[in-house]
């Protein structure tokens, strides 16, 4: 069992922008906030960010090594079916096979996709009764924009918590995972553009580590461990697309444990086919 942090723990709770890695620092930075963004460059959210762009709707399972009960809950729906894991045929976690002629072939509304990093930190961010959104380098500038337009539907400013993911090792501690943390800072840099700029200094931190490598972003991803193990599995493209930056308008914010687009021409979109 988790404890609580105590009330007089040191905590970004001052400032209207945090970040911090993992489900401990999500505990960490959560209260208080009024949106949670949830970074997994590679390649959780970037996956979702392209299969929601496609119309797909994607429920995050959290685990890898559960194959029969992500199945089970895939089943559970009629309109969905289980996503492979990475490198299968098809719609999986790779964020390469989500285009148009797969999700077409997978011939179901919603994917169920599996993943050991991104969704666990979706299932724990989704606890707080705030909005969660799924971020990368890809829709950084959407997912800002889609803040602050939240923060003038509500009529206040809502603190924003940025978690990345990084990697969880087999002991469960979580390693340093550069291209979550410049995703983090290229989101933060662009809340930042729209006067959503009271960082804590980790936020700070990420935001000025992407802005000083973001010319190097395709090296920095590329040359990372992350990148290095995609390499030999042969997966050049997924670190590719996952460095793409201000490419997308896709916003997926999670509904009811589902990633739907939530941006303005999506919502309009729904709204226009249901008069």
């Amino acid at each position: 069992m988790k404890m609580p942090l105590a009330p007089d723990d040191p905590t970004q709770q001052p400032y209207e922008v945090r970040f911090d890695w993992g489900r401990e620092g999500l505990r960490s930075i959560a209260h208080g906030a009024g949106v949670i963004v949830v970074i997994d460059a590679i390649s959780f959210t970037t996956t979702v960010e392209m299969g929601v762009a496609l119309g797909l709707e994607v429920q995050p399972f959290a685990g890898l090594r559960h194959e029969a009960e992500a199945a089970d809950a895939a089943g559970r729906f009629g309109d969905a079916r289980l996503a492979g894991k990475r490198g299968a045929p098809g719609v999986s976690l790779s964020p390469s096979s989500m285009t148009a002629a797969n999700v077409a072939e997978f011939g179901a509304g919603r994917a169920v996709v599996p993943s050991l990093n991104g969704s666990r930190l979706t299932a724990l961010a989704a606890t707080f009764g705030v909005p969660v959104v799924a971020a990368t380098l890809r829709n950084r500038t959407a997912v800002a924009q889609w803040i602050f337009d939240y923060q003038q539907r509500i009529g206040r400013r809502a603190m924003v918590s940025v978690v990345a993911a990084g990697e969880t090792r087999t002991d469960e501690t979580v390693r340093f995972a550069v291209e979550d943390m410049l995703a983090a800072g290229a989101v933060i840099d662009a809340l930042g553009r729209l006067g959503i700029d009271a960082c804590s200094p980790e936020a700070a931190a990420a935001c000025a580590a992407y802005t000083g490598l973001a010319r190097g972003i395709g090296h920095m991803f590329t040359a990372s461990v992350s990148g290095g193990e995609l390499l030999k599995e042969d997966q050049r493209e997924d670190i590719e697309v996952a460095f793409q930056t201000d490419v997308s308008t896709t916003v997926p914010v999670l509904v009811d444990g589902v990633y739907e687009d939530a941006s303005s021409e999506a919502v309009a979109a729904r709204t226009s086919a249901m008069q």
